[in-house]
């Protein structure tokens, strides 16, 4: 009886706005109404509701549904009464979900044997581009599979493409919330009865012919074929019946753009088009091929293969932007952004409220005090936010603090390790640990499980707090994370064991008063970071308050920031660009901050960027580019500033910046961990491209020659020594050489970076001395994997070296080369760099064989000569 009644009363608004017109539904109900599949097409978010309510008026039908489409306020209780059964998206859930979904397909296919009716979109997804594709999508084919002899029956709806539940309507994904108030409030307006409505055409057949024991393509292909029989235009139909125009066919959305492919690494083309092709089983395969229509990959397969990509490249792949040949090179280069967006949620209320208060960096000397006398200047105003927990205002951050601050102090060690994506929850965490007493050790995991097991022996770090879906992802790469299972806190069931008391005590003293928090004594050392060294481990660089209080009022010494400034935080606070510029120095400037844990979703990221409003925007030209790739005309107009670190900014991204964002300025700058890590950054007001600014006025810099360390004229490229606050001390517990150089009765921190210095003072980075290459954003150690290597396929009787490692000199996609005199493969070199525990960054590429490796005349390599033969 609910059932009927609710399908009658969704029935009867639902035409306040459509006029629907069903055939076939009445005989195909004569003919039994018991374990029936029905295969509708999908081409708006409204159909499903449509298309229930008008079965329900003859069958009892339960329905397969995207679990997070599910997940809304009304829908979520209404779910288990009307039978729906809840399923992940493979594509955004990824490897983790397969269990899952399979249990879900096999619970259907009893359901259906039990008499039970089925309504599954074949498509999984609505329309991108006005008709129905199923690609290689696989449920139709298990079900069949297990029951050839169901009813099926096909389902085509017509006429909502073009409706604000539609791509069409605004050529991305729709937004629910929003069409839903807009679609009510314009029913009231027209006095309830009189709004214009969309014809919707429903028919349902039963086809005879259906190939039901064919393979998954061709019955694919079927199913388009019914679906997309007769295609409709895109249709606007006004809201009000005063709206001029009328009902009218509108413009096609643009579909996806494609781009030109041409950096992409010759080796690692030909890995990629190999796996694609024992994967599809065709040997010939174009780059504007689908994985799902043309290769038949379905969205498990399309998941494996994007696993495969992160343990063979190292590179974060997106899904559900993974959907052709090219795209998978992209992916493998690390230059796939995520196009798909999903519907943000609410801002927090004042976010874009007007703020008077001047960005400025309080008195203090260490960065709590600091933090506490921001939180003072407006307590109420949001610090930080991000899509998982909302906004957070300075006293929700107290009052979080209060919390976890006895939590912290009772866990084992000085050190504290944190291994968590930038976000909200990062940010309270970090300062948490400090006001504990605990010294904060930000755990890169992109270095790999090797580098991670010497943070925990070099610092007895005991403990790491940590995500559970963050390991997860990382065990799914290959690299068994869980092996340090001991030593990961999952904060998912870590913050269930606080007590109500304790939250609700919190809560009332962040209001009446912070005396635990400014009578709290904090370490010396504001944060450990590790820094790729040119040894094989990873070095700890730790960092006084000192230190980075020092660069952030350098920073704001130089720059210039206004009241209505926002950020947006999308590096890892195991970045030193990340923790210093996008999470200390906005908390302690009070400039508002959004943050997202995925630098490589361009898309949603530029979302963010408009919806929030940001005028400032950090990050490494890899991610940056991403971001205005993946960008529509107008999202990132509220941006003034683009600053780019970390490696050098392409023209390409330039020209990107000032066409999709033409009132931001790009800056370029420079940086160093061992230096808090800011260096340099270009004047906003005289930007000069290719340069990457002055040094901030608390370091004073040397230029000279490498070996002499003779200071170098005007103009001529030497490496950069610098002394000032905000340079480290040295490297805790390490017994290599000093970082640092005696000249002139001072030391200076040796940079091993060569620059030139004109005149006025402007820097230009000129290369590295050391043998790294910039791989993803991370700095990957050449002598780190020769080192592994030689120590597996070395040979102590062989007069010369064995093997070299070094890196083609594409500054774009650089690939890494093994030259060897023995019979190695690179399976085999990958796999010893495996079991290392060194991350997929550190991948072999391509192997060289040579009869001997060039060296100099003291018996050491010559890399100039291997150089040489990359060319």
């Amino acid at each position: 009886m609910l059932i009927r009644l609710l399908s009658a009363l969704v029935r009867g608004l639902l035409r306040l706005r459509y006029a629907i017109r069903v055939e076939g539904l009445e005989q195909i109900a004569a003919q039994g109404r018991r374990g029936i599949l029905f295969l509708p097409n999908h081409p708006a978010l409204i159909d499903p509701f449509i298309i229930w309510s008008e079965l329900s008026r003859y069958f009892r039908v339960s329905a397969l549904a995207d679990k997070d489409q599910m997940n809304r306020p009304v829908l979520r209780s209404l779910a288990p009464r009307l039978g729906v059964r809840e399923i992940l998206d493979p594509l955004k859930y990824g490897e983790a979900c397969r269990a899952d979904v399979e249990r879900v397909l096999g619970n259907c296919v009893q359901g259906i044997k039990r008499g039970e009716n089925l309504l599954l979109y074949p498509a999984g997804r609505i329309y991108r581009q006005g008709r129905e594709e199923l690609g290689g999508n696989s449920a139709v084919e298990f079900i069949l599979r297990n029951i050839p002899e169901v009813r099926v029956v096909l389902i085509r709806t017509k006429g909502l493409w073009g409706s604000s539940f539609s791509f069409a309507y605004s050529g991305g994904a729709p937004r629910i919330g929003r069409a839903l108030r807009q679609g009510l409030l314009a029913i009231l307006a027209n006095g309830i009865f009189f709004s214009p409505r969309r014809q919707v055409a429903i028919e349902l057949a039963e086809p005879s012919d259906l190939p039901r024991a064919a393979d998954r393509t061709t019955l694919n292909r079927y199913l388009e074929a019914f679906y997309n029989r007769e295609v409709g235009p895109n249709t606007y139909v006004p809201y009000t019946f005063w709206e001029r125009g009328k009902v009218r066919t509108r413009p096609e959305p643009a579909p996806p753009a494609t781009e030109a492919i041409a950096t992409i690494p010759p080796a690692t083309e030909a890995i990629v088009r190999e796996h694609l092709q024992e994967l599809s089983g065709k040997q010939s395969l174009r780059l504007e091929e689908t994985l799902a229509g043309d290769l038949g990959l379905d969205s498990l397969a399309r998941v494996e293969l994007a696993l495969w990509v992160e343990k063979e490249f190292g590179f974060s792949a997106a899904e559900e932007s993974m959907l052709s040949v090219a795209d998978v090179l992209r992916a493998a280069c690390g230059q796939l952004v995520a196009t798909g967006v999903p519907e943000l949620k609410p801002l927090p209320p004042s976010w874009l409220k007007t703020r008077k208060l001047p960005i400025m960096v309080p008195e203090g000397k260490t960065l709590t005090k600091v933090f506490l006398a921001q939180a003072r200047r407006g307590p109420d105003r949001v610090a930080v936010a991000d899509q998982a927990g909302g906004g957070k205002t300075y006293r929700d951050m107290i009052a979080a603090i209060l919390v976890l601050k006895p939590e912290i102090e009772r866990l084992e060690g000085r050190y504290l390790g944190i291994m968590l994506p930038a976000s909200a929850g990062a940010a309270i965490l970090y300062f948490a640990a400090l006001f504990a007493g605990k010294i904060p050790v930000m755990i890169n995991w992109t270095l790999g499980l090797r580098a991670l097991k010497h943070a925990l022996q070099l610092l007895g770090v005991r403990q790491i707090l940590t995500a559970k879906a963050l390991v997860q992802r990382l065990n799914q790469q290959g690299q068994a994370f869980d092996l340090l299972e001991k030593h990961f806190l999952y904060l998912e069931s870590w913050r269930q064991t606080f007590s109500w008391g304790a939250k609700l005590l919190a809560a009332l003293r962040s209001r009446m008063s912070w005396a635990a928090l400014a009578e709290a004594q904090v370490p010396e050392t504001a944060v450990v970071l590790f820094t790729s060294g040119s040894e094989s481990l990873p070095k700890a660089v730790p960092l006084t308050h000192e230190n980075l209080l020092a660069n952030i009022r350098d920073v704001l010494r130089v720059m210039e920031f206004r009241a209505d400034d926002r950020f947006l935080g999308i590096l890892p606070p195991f970045h030193s660009f990340g923790i210093t510029v996008t999470m200390v120095f906005p908390l302690c400037a009070g400039i508002p901050t959004v943050y997202h844990p995925a630098p490589m979703e361009g898309a949603l990221l530029a979302r963010l960027i408009e919806e929030y409003r940001v005028t400032l925007l950090a990050g490494t030209p890899t991610f940056l580019n991403g971001i205005l790739r993946a960008a529509d005309s107008n999202a990132l107009r509220p941006l003034r500033l683009i600053i780019s670190g970390a490696e050098k900014c392409p023209e390409a991204a330039r020209a990107a910046a000032a066409q999709k964002a033409p009132g931001a300025v790009l800056l370029e700058g420079y940086g160093i961990t061992e230096c808090s890590p800011v260096v340099s950054l270009a004047d906003e007001h005289a930007p000069q491209p290719g340069t990457i600014g002055k040094v901030l006025p608390s370091l004073r810099r040397t230029i000279v020659h490498p070996e002499t360390l003779q200071r170098v004229r005007v103009g001529q490229a030497g490496m950069l020594l610098l002394r000032g606050a905000s340079v480290f001390g040295g490297y805790l517990n390490y017994e290599g050489p000093s970082p640092f150089v005696e000249l002139e009765g001072a030391f200076w921190y040796r940079t091993g970076d060569l620059v030139t210095e004109d005149a006025e003072g402007v820097l230009t980075f000129a290369g590295r001395l050391k043998r790294f290459v910039k791989l993803g954003g991370e700095m990957v150690s050449l002598p780190a994997i020769e080192e592994v290597l030689q120590q597996h396929f070395g040979d102590p009787a062989a007069e010369g070296p064995v093997l070299a490692v070094e890196a083609t000199p594409s500054e774009a996609a650089p690939e890494l080369v093994l030259f060897t005199v023995q019979p190695i493969t690179r399976e085999a070199a990958n796999g010893v760099i495996r079991a290392a525990g060194l991350s997929p960054l550190h991948h072999i590429r391509a192997v060289r064989a040579l009869e001997a490796i060039p060296t100099l005349g003291t018996g050491k390599t010559d890399y100039r000569a291997l150089k040489a033969l990359l060319l």
